[in-house]
């Protein structure tokens, strides 16, 4: 339950940052990689950048180690992995080429997040 809290917090963080997109999902019965994916998308590159030291801040607070991270020096899709937690944050043009919310969502696991995104910026 924890890490769901987490998760919840980081989508919350991304959603104030102005991502866009943002999926929450629970992955444990998917895959040995993580419990927990956060997808979402940045409108620049400069932005998907500053989401991702966002997150990094947040879950520094936490006491949550980043593990490995990848993508930060172009930042089209950057990789944060904290073990149970791996974020994913795409430039907007490239996110729907890879298409890891096809991937990772079986239509059963994505979580309720706690805020209206159909809501305009």
């Amino acid at each position: 339950m924890q890490d769901q809290e987490t998760v919840l917090r980081i989508a919350r963080l991304l959603y104030d940052r102005k991502s866009q997109d943002i999926v929450a999902l629970n992955v444990s019965r998917l895959t040995v990689l993580c419990d927990h994916m956060v997808i979402a998308s940045g409108r620049t590159a400069s932005q998907v950048s500053a989401l991702a030291d966002s997150v990094d801040e947040l879950m520094a607070k936490e006491g949550i180690d980043l593990r490995r991270s990848e993508g930060r020096r172009d930042g089209r899709w950057i990789i944060l992995d904290y073990g149970h937690i791996i974020v994913h944050l795409f430039h907007r043009d490239d996110r729907a080429f890879y298409g890891l919310d096809r991937l990772w969502n079986d239509g059963t696991n994505a979580l309720a997040l706690p805020f209206d995104q159909t809501l305009p910026d």
